[in-house]
């Protein structure tokens, strides 16, 4: 196994403090932030001080003072204001908001990703490409404001016109988790922004430098058009902020990205109120590999699936389904891809995987892969932890005849479970096993195979691959998942209409009543 471990001499003092990266400083962190902001930064927040940490080193970034009780009524308020004043403003007009955003965001690319790759460890390439996200994706976002006009329905009635109109919903909350610190908030933000709702973000709390330097660029855009409360953020305990924004009645939108158990909770305190979600929760993706696939182009897919992120995403890939003709070649090219994987510093150019999350997020890999052990499992690859600092692990890669049931479970982190299958409909068989239902994928040159895998008897999944990775979602299409990884879609397609209050609007210009399905109310009083 090789790492990479480079030590960044650099150091720029901010706030009295010795901090790494000038690029701090120039994406508003301080030694101590507020964690609560409406467009003004509310300098005291009443609650308690949040260290971010550094996943590679262990070592504080920053602080943050988090928001408390009087600080959210402030935020709320606000926000309340801003949806008045975006209500009045037409789309295409909304859509400009969003097009001065992206060119912040493209000014500050590589600082943003930067800061990414140093609070919650994914390699800097894919820090810069989590803000190309939402680069790309306020191209979609402004197309939205400019196209967002519901259908004209023949009315059955004479002299009737009949449309669908899509208006502001109000208030939008985003609690966001720490794998896509600043991704998950663009898909949702541009949308609520063009269709006129203000949000209100409650960022992790393992990563809350990242949404206070995306705050700073929203509030730069918004001087331009002075309006404040548009995009708001509170930072806070999950009891003090978190429930209450669940609760709050005002808001009638929640989008939460996270754990199925938190996610139904979530789910469930919404609803109950009558508000409508957005959950994208857990996923336990499979990826299916027929004999006639390319099994060069398999193994990338696998490799990028359980690796990339520290397989930290919910698209990453958990369990590989080889044909048994090619199950060995395929787990010994696994092996070899484990061996060769450059783990380190997620800085330097040449690592493929940093660290994961925490201590915690480590310890639970660890269990996840001796109680596949204790179930029969075969270790052929087991990782370790590195031995330094940082929450270095090396991935695992087991092997079974037979299904485990750890493998009906999410771990996130570099776990692979690789069981062969007789044949696609066992694979298919095994991928609709679990609870979870995001991401599938299927290799295979034989094209009856994929369109039954992409067929409404393949895979239950909502999203469905053939010979590309479970991992990784281009964001023209919504993106979310079925059974219990949630329900609502995300970034494009039609996600854009969860934001919108839907009305079905009709004009009568006939000069009589007539009724549908041809009642004759007033037959007896003509």
């Amino acid at each position: 196994m090789k790492a990479v471990f480079i030590i960044e001499n650099v150091r720029k003092s901010i706030g009295g403090v010795q901090m790494k990266y000038d690029f701090l400083e120039r994406l508003g962190i301080k030694k101590v932030n507020s964690g609560a902001c409406f467009g003004e930064w509310i300098e005291k927040p009443e609650g308690n001080i949040l260290q971010s940490i550094n996943p590679a080193t262990e070592e504080v970034i920053a602080e943050v003072r988090m928001a408390g009780s009087q600080d959210y009524e402030q935020v709320i308020e606000a926000a309340e204001r801003a949806a008045v004043i975006l209500r009045r403003m037409p789309a295409p007009k909304r859509g400009d908001i969003v097009r001065d955003l992206c060119n912040e965001f493209r000014r500050h690319k590589d600082d943003l990703g930067r800061l990414i790759t140093m609070e919650v460890g994914k390699i800097y390439e894919e820090g810069k490409g989590e803000v190309q996200e939402i680069i790309d994706f306020s191209d979609v976002a402004i197309g939205h404001a400019r196209m967002m006009g519901g259908r004209v329905t023949p009315s059955e009635r004479p002299g009737h016109f009949t449309f669908e109109s899509y208006d502001p919903l109000g208030l939008a909350e985003e609690i966001t988790a720490f794998n896509f610190p600043q991704a998950v908030w663009g898909w949702n933000t541009l949308n609520a922004t063009v269709c006129g709702d203000p949000v209100i973000w409650k960022p992790s709390l393992q990563a809350p430098l990242s949404a206070i330097a995306v705050q700073h660029i929203c509030n730069r855009v918004m001087k331009k058009y002075s309006i404040e409360g548009v995009f708001n953020l509170l930072i806070g305990e999950d009891m003090i902020i978190g429930d209450r924004l669940v609760k709050d009645s005002r808001i009638p939108l929640v989008s939460f990205t996270g754990s199925t158990a938190v996610g139904l909770r979530v789910g469930s305190l919404v609803t109950a109120r009558g508000g409508e979600c957005i959950l994208e929760l857990g996923g336990n993706n499979a990826l299916i590999i027929l004999a006639d696939a390319n099994i060069d182009l398999a193994i990338k897919g696998l490799a990028f699936g359980f690796t990339g992120t520290a397989k930290q995403r919910c698209t990453s890939t958990s369990r590989a389904y080889p044909e048994e003709d090619i199950a060995g070649i395929v787990t010994d090219r696994v092996v070899d891809w484990c061996k060769s994987l450059t783990i380190g510093d997620p800085l330097h150019p040449q690592t493929q995987m940093g660290p994961l999350i925490s201590e915690k997020a480590r310890a639970n890999v660890l269990r996840s892969v001796q109680k596949a052990k204790e179930q029969g499992g075969e270790v052929v690859y087991e990782g370790k932890p590195l031995d330094r600092k940082g929450f270095f692990l090396e991935p695992t890669v087991i092997y079974t005849k037979k299904h485990l049931s750890i493998m009906e479970k999410e771990t996130f982190g570099p776990i692979l479970y690789i069981q062969p299958i007789h044949d696609l409909e066992e694979g298919i068989a095994l991928n609709n096993k679990v609870d979870q239902g995001l991401s599938s994928s299927l290799f295979t040159n034989n094209l009856l195979s994929a369109f039954h895998f992409l067929s409404a008897e393949g895979s239950d999944c909502g999203i469905r691959n053939v010979n590309c990775g479970t991992s990784g979602a281009e964001i023209g299409g919504a993106f979310g998942g079925n059974k219990h990884t949630g329900w609502g879609r995300e970034a494009g397609g039609d996600a854009w209409k969860k934001y919108c209050r839907h009305s079905q609007c009709t004009i009568n210009w006939s000069g009589e009543l007539p009724l549908s399905q041809g009642i004759d109310f007033f037959k007896n009083k003509k």
